[in-house]
């Protein structure tokens, strides 16, 4: 064993505290964390990975991970697979390990290993590999498949071994409940023609389709979902997620409808071809009109055809194959006179089968690029009609009638998202209404004006000057004074007025200024001539040229951050009612004409429904509430359209607050004092233990001095102050810089309140802040019945950590910031109301968070385990004296995209955590997945039906889908658990990618929808889940914590920056942590 190992293994967790800490200790295994088993007598060592060499053989290490030897050399690769014989080199493919064969030990991870010279692989643990040649190893989630050998020995024992046995139980719980379920009715299932064009090789495993020219779908009866290890997968290393265990059944049954359309498919031939435009064109509508112009021109003489649909930048798709497998054409574009170069090339045929063979539920993975195709040809009109704007998956209008004024030089565009999704009724064109910011056409002159809210009467400030540069950087300009129109983009702006900004003019040396060249030159008046100049081209060779004759080309996305009042006039051009959305979702689909469309129906042959999709809803019961009564006595409240208040009522454990002060920076003259009075009272009236009397009188300070005020103020004080009242300034800006000094500079808890709220002593406002303040100074506001009586099915008797985490990015363009991730934990158990939240800083635009789990050196080069997995778990069993043994992880902010990225790394950070503490400690882990930015929406089949709709018209809280527009396999719902107060209520999606304790749906939906009913800060049910939603407030506290209100020149930093050291944040004072600081 080598000496390392040793020293690892020995730090283990017996004697005293332990890893834990308080007595929860175990002996560290003897070969440490992560160390292998060398044979033959000679030491090696692998991080995080076990390696077992064969006769006295080196064990190699690389990386970060493990090795695998094989015939004296070591190799290592993560995520391929491989097969190397007779002691070759382990070639590495992907992102996984590979296994060697003749004997030599290895590596996988994720991947399926086949050792050859006909010798047994076995596989243990967690996903590692099985070496070859009897020699013992560490698996972690590979498949072996060995020939003609018996097995050898079991393997002994390993340092560690991850916890959640990732895997194995996501083969093997699939295998088990995929099975046990039926699929809903499928009287309104998408039909898919399939010729024999379509079908896949002939094989013995081929399914062959039924007879009829039209495939139909399955009866729930007659077509179970066969098990997830037998379906076809396209990638054997793609981690599966949980299957659906079922169909939830709790709750009153109703009928809601959803802005989803069924798309159908008739069977055509699909053919994708490559498309490269020279030169390069970064623009897709220009690159859209070099397509229209080479179908024009060639379509019927080399083409063949005289539609095809075009993505706008590297693929086209037609409904014929082309005569031809790669041919060169030369267009020119009119307009502009350009000549390009288009060379198509045969790519690949889309095949109809497998995509119908995933709506059928016989296949797991979603053939993409047949899905891409046909969603490319529904977006192909609207992509080339000049009236509409598009944006990502959204179109915007450019009519005038559907714009308006955002203020500061911005306007609002209304449009619609439309995107094609497989569900299980079958294809769905999702379709919903938007509007978004955009730059107003403008010229930058009147841009400035607008934006800086002042007359242009002088130069600009450098203040003024850089505040304009980070709002119009790479934005697009348009000038017409060379008699023709050119665009550019904006890099910045001159120091120096365009009268005192000089060139060289001619050869001879002599200069001009920037106003009088355009004057001489191009004939232009000059109407602001002290103002600084535009700035193209690079640093090193800039072009100048006036404001005044630059204007702001139209249809930009405004994409910086828009202040409080833009947000109020876009919400307010967002909000409709449901019955108004569903108007307007309605009549654009008409008026789109999908139907109508000739590359559409004639071509490709889709056809697109017109009628919203009504799908099968349940209305969850609300969970019953425990209180206190006016004498003390525990009660419950019974929530009614997801509200309920606290009249007679106090909170279930209130907290004490013997010392607290008051600060007041505001310049409003209104009565202080009284406000205190009547706020503590209420305080102390909901339960909680309040001294009426201050350490000190409030003081009135001066706002722009916030920091040195705060720092007198709790030097005068001294360092027993509990509770600080902070009367914010009138101006706004300053919340952030007093968080922020309280929270990491003084360890002050803060309680902030603004003047203009203060004032009126509204006894509803000081309700709402008395909520905030008791969870802030340790106290409970309520407690769920269930969970306390013992009536919630996987949760109560068995002790359960509820973790919540999401990662805020800074705005687009700054490249200097970085994003912050934020982790919260339930520190109590069975009452799951107490939230631990810790914070950490991550490389920009990283959606993986970085710190849940780390294996870090400390100055002695002993490795350290670290990572906030590890953190909130030992506050859980501080607070609890109780290991959790069930892991229930909401993850927030994660797009469809990024689903297997963050099931591989954050689920094994998980684990990971879970063994650093203590070998033997493996709670079974749920990771789901919320996501609010989604388009799906539903609506009352019967408006204004009491019964049915809240007093906002929209469903009812508790309202859940999982079936018609769910996943066809996968666990997912959507859950609408608040009452709509203005415009269309938003459900949550809640997508489970991972569930080793095996919830039912409505064992989890319940969950979901009771926690809901437990945020601190109010007396309603919220949209997500709290855990999720206090991860959100955190990671946005702490971003105050980074950045100020200071402006400099380069803060906006450029995109070459974004790999600069992560900025660390402060670190946040333990007396705040241990609280909901962020409340």
């Amino acid at each position: 064993m080598s000496g390392r190992g040793r020293a690892r293994g020995g730090r283990g967790t017996s004697g005293g505290r332990g890893a834990w800490g308080r007595g929860w200790g175990q002996q560290g295994a003897s070969t440490g964390r992560g160390q292998h088993s060398p044979a033959g007598g000679s030491p090696g060592y692998g991080r995080g990975g076990n390696t077992s060499p064969a006769a006295g053989q080196q064990g190699a290490s690389t990386g970060r991970g493990q090795h695998s030897p094989a015939g004296g050399s070591p190799g290592y690769g993560r995520g391929g697979n491989t097969s190397p014989a007779a002691g070759q080199q382990g070639a590495s493919t992907g992102r996984g390990q590979h296994s060697p064969a003749g004997g030599s030990p290895g590596y996988g991870r994720g991947g399926n290993t086949s050792p050859a010279a006909g010798q047994q692989g076995a596989s243990t643990g967690r996903g590692q590999h099985s070496p070859a040649g009897g020699s013992p190893g560490y698996g972690r989630g590979g498949n072996t498949s060995p020939a003609a050998a018996a097995p050898p020995p079991d393997p002994s024992p390993v340092a560690w071994s991850s916890a959640g046995n990732l895997g194995r139980d996501l083969e093997q719980k699939q295998t088990a409940q995929a099975s046990s379920w039926s699929q809903p009715a499928a009287s309104s299932w998408s039909q898919l023609l399939v010729s024999s064009s379509s079908q896949p090789p002939a094989s013995p495993s081929s399914q062959p389709l039924a007879s009829s020219s039209r495939l139909q779908p399955a009866s729930p009866s007659s077509q179970p979902l066969a098990s997830s290890s037998s379906l076809p997968s396209a990638s054997s290393k793609a981690l599966r997620h949980a299957p659906r265990p079922g169909f939830g059944t709790l709750g009153s049954g109703m009928k809601v409808k959803a802005n989803h359309f069924l798309v159908t498919v008739a069977d055509r031939e699909l053919n994708q071809y490559d498309v490269t435009i020279t030169p390069e064109i970064t623009s897709k509508k220009v690159s859209r009109e070099v397509m229209k112009e080479l179908v024009k021109l060639y379509g019927e003489s080399d083409l063949g055809i005289d539609r095809l649909a075009y993505d706008g930048r590297k693929s086209c798709y037609t409904a014929r194959q082309f005569p031809f497998t790669s041919k060169d054409f030369v267009v020119k574009l009119e307009r502009s006179g350009r000549e390009f170069k288009v060379t198509i090339k045969f790519a690949s045929k889309a095949n109809l089968y497998h995509l119908n063979q995933f709506l059928l539920g016989q296949q797991l993975d979603v053939p993409q690029e047949t899905l891409q195709f046909l969603d490319v040809v529904l977006r192909d009109k609207l992509s080339n009609d000049v009236l509409y704007e598009a944006v990502g998956r959204s179109f915007f209008s450019r009519l005038q009638n559907d714009k308006g004024d955002l203020g500061n030089g911005v306007e609002y565009w209304k449009g619609f998202y439309q995107s094609l999704r497989p569900t299980q009724m079958g294809l769905s064109l999702n379709i919903n209404i938007s509007a978004r910011g955009f730059f107003k056409a403008i010229k930058v002159t009147d841009f400035a004006a607008e934006f800086l809210n002042k007359n242009l009467t002088e130069a600009l400030s450098d203040q003024d000057r850089i505040k304009l540069k980070k709002a119009l950087r790479n934005v697009k300009v348009e000038t017409n004074h060379r008699g023709f129109l050119k665009q550019n983009r904006i890099t910045g702006f001159s120091t120096d007025p365009i009268e005192n900004l000089m060139f060289n003019y001619d050869e001879n040396g002599g200069t001009i200024s920037v106003a009088e060249y355009f004057r001489r030159k191009y004939k232009e008046p000059i109407d602001y001539p002290f103002l600084q100049a535009v700035q193209t081209g690079s640093d090193a060779r800039p072009v100048y040229l006036p404001m005044e004759i630059c204007t702001i080309a139209e249809g930009q996305r405004y994409t910086k951050k828009l202040n409080e009042g833009q947000v109020i006039a876009l919400l307010k051009a967002n909000c409709q009612r449901p019955s108004e959305r569903e108007n307007g979702v309605f009549q654009r689909v008409r008026r789109n004409g999908y139907n109508g469309d000739e590359l559409v129906s004639n071509v490709f042959g889709m056809t697109v429904g017109t009628d919203l999709t009504v799908v099968e809803a349940r209305v969850l019961p609300p969970p019953k509430l425990i209180y206190h009564d006016s004498r003390g006595v525990v009660t419950t409240v019974d929530p009614r359209v997801g509200q309920w208040n606290m009249i007679d009522k106090k909170m279930v454990d209130g907290g004490k607050v013997k010392s607290w002060a008051c600060i007041n920076f505001s310049r409003e003259q209104f009565d202080v004092n009284r406000f205190l009075r009547e706020l503590i009272w209420i305080c102390r009236s909901k339960g909680m233990e309040f001294n009426p009397l201050p350490i000190r009188p409030f003081h009135s300070a001066d706002p722009r001095r916030i920091e040195d005020e705060l720092t007198e103020f709790d030097r005068a004080t001294g360092k027993s102050l509990e509770l600080l009242f902070v009367i914010l300034p009138d101006a706004r800006g300053s919340y952030g810089e007093i968080k922020r000094v309280c929270e990491t500079k003084l360890g002050l808890i803060s309680q902030c309140c603004q003047a203009s709220q203060a004032k009126k002593f509204n006894r509803k406002y000081m309700e709402n802040v008395a909520l905030k303040i008791n969870v802030k100074v340790g106290g409970r506001n309520t407690v769920l019945a269930d969970v306390v009586n013992g009536g919630m099915p996987f949760f109560t008797g068995v002790p359960t950590i509820i973790f919540g985490a999401d990662v805020t990015h800074p705005q687009p363009g700054d490249y200097s910031s970085p994003s912050i991730a934020a982790v919260v934990a339930s520190i109590d158990w069975p009452e799951v109301t107490k939230y631990k939240g810790l914070v950490s800083t991550q490389t920009r635009r990283q959606e993986i968070i970085q710190d849940l789990y780390n294996l870090k050196q400390d100055p002695q080069m002993v490795p350290t385990d670290t990572g906030m997995i590890r953190e909130l778990l030992t506050a859980y069993y501080n607070s609890t004296k109780l290991k959790p043994k069930r892991i229930i992880f909401y993850r927030d902010g994660v797009s469809e995209g990024q689903f297997q990225q963050v099931l591989h790394y954050e689920v094994d950070a998980i684990t990971k955590a879970c063994s650093s503490l203590d070998v033997e400690y493996k709670p079974t882990i749920t990771f789901i997945i919320v996501q609010k930015r989604h388009n799906t929406r539903f609506f009352p089949v019967i408006q204004k039906n009491h019964q049915t709709t809240d007093n906002s018209g929209n469903i009812l809280p508790g309202t859940v889908v999982d079936s018609n527009i769910c996943h066809r396999t996968e666990f997912d719902f959507y859950l609408c658990s608040h009452a709509g107060i203005q415009g269309t209520s938003r459900p949550a999606h809640y997508h489970v990618l991972h569930d080793e304790n095996g919830f039912t749906a409505d064992n989890l939906q319940s969950l979901t929808n009771s926690l809901c009913y437990t945020y601190a800060r109010c007396t309603r049910s919220v949209s997500i889940v709290p855990p999720a939603y206090y991860a959100h407030l955190a990671a946005f506290r702490a971003r105050y914590y980074i950045e100020g209100n200071v402006v400099s020149d380069n803060g906006s930093g450029t995109e070459g920056e974004q790999n600069r050291e992560v900025v660390a944040l402060p670190k946040i004072n333990d007396r705040v942590k241990e609280v909901m600081f962020y409340c």
